[in-house]
């Protein structure tokens, strides 16, 4: 008799397969962890529209592994901003891999930070992160080694106030396509840009602000 795969199941098989291309290595109780995560982020989708509608397989593959492409340039125990948080990408898939992470998540949605605090506290980090439920530029700089951001909103519009809010050391892990390399251009930063794979034209720019020097991989 065939067992019936759920979900979760599909999610599961997807991410140990997919995650050497990533060149990720997960242990059992971390992909535990992502797929309760999982299960947390589509309790909750069909309410806030988290993520747009994806298979399991793209779940694991464009959502969690993506984000932990970020992991190599997390330094131990390092303080970390990840702006306009939603579904907590990438930063709750990267605090499971790597929970020694202080992380302030910012949410200006009222809603969606509920969904936050609830998976922070699904996943028993509520000691290493918290939640803002304001947009970060309403609030005062934060002393962080780290500012991670994903699927921003209106990100053209909004970058120059990330470089203005950000500290002159910190280092920016933010995901996106050309025209976010077309703004690092314009603004004259050094960075790194990194293939995702699996995707044709999405990169992971580590982005610093010292005298330009561009390399990519």
């Amino acid at each position: 008799m065939a067992v019936l795969l759920t979900q979760a199941d599909e999610f599961t098989s997807a991410l140990e397969a997919y995650a050497p291309r990533y060149g990720v290595e997960l242990s059992a109780p971390q992909i535990a962890k992502l797929r309760r995560y999982y299960e947390h982020v589509m309790h909750w989708n069909k309410r806030l529209h988290l993520v747009a509608p994806c298979s399991p397989t793209e779940f694991a593959t464009r959502h969690v592994l993506e984000s932990l492409l970020a992991v190599p340039f997390l330094t131990a125990r390092a303080r970390v901003a990840d702006l306009g948080s939603g579904a907590g990408l990438p930063i709750i898939p990267c605090s499971i891999v790597r929970p020694v992470l202080r992380a302030t998540l910012f949410e200006a949605n009222g809603k969606k930070a509920v969904f936050l605090r609830e998976a922070l506290k699904l996943l028993d980090m509520g000691v290493a992160a918290k939640v803002i439920n304001e947009r970060f530029e309403a609030t005062p700089a934060m002393d962080v080694e780290i500012i991670t951001g994903r699927a921003l909103d209106r990100f053209t519009e909004i970058f120059p106030r990330i470089l203005e809010w950000s500290p002159p050391s910190a280092t920016l892990l933010l995901f996106g396509g050309h025209e976010l390399e077309a703004l690092l251009e314009r603004h004259a930063l050094n960075y790194r840009a990194v293939h995702i794979p699996e995707s044709e034209r999405r990169f992971l720019f580590i982005v610093r602000r010292t005298p330009r020097s561009i390399s990519k991989k």
